[in-house]
């Protein structure tokens, strides 16, 4: 039970963009991200239970039901490779903190295509 976390799936684009919100607010608001390179998502590792809640369009929230995704330095997904390792992060993203930076990623990124 220990260390199990859910996972957040979001677009690579709109992940990346609120990879950069969080490191800019906060040096503790973001914790372990996974990158799946053939996907082109990211997955932002969040608190268990957290899946319940989620509600955040062009997002998924997968529970873990304490199975859990464990924190090794192994990726926990065949095909995927940490874009922020654990250890150089905090445990778990807290999710009211993702929510509003996956909504100002979503935001730069349809203000920044209505520009072209």
């Amino acid at each position: 039970m220990e260390n199990s976390c859910d996972v957040v799936t979001v677009p690579a684009r709109q992940g990346l963009e609120a990879v950069d919100i969080l490191r800019r607010g906060t040096a503790e608001a973001v914790g372990p991200v996974l990158h799946d390179d053939g996907g082109g998502t990211l997955g932002f590792l969040v608190p268990p239970g957290t899946a319940a809640a989620w509600d955040v369009p062009g997002s998924t929230c997968t529970g873990t039901d304490g199975r859990g995704t464990t924190l090794a330095p192994e990726p926990p997904v065949e095909g995927s490779d940490w874009l922020l390792p654990p250890g150089e992060a905090e445990l778990a993203t807290d999710p009211a903190v993702l929510r509003e930076a996956l909504g100002e990623a979503a935001r730069m990124i349809k203000a920044a295509d209505s520009c072209r």
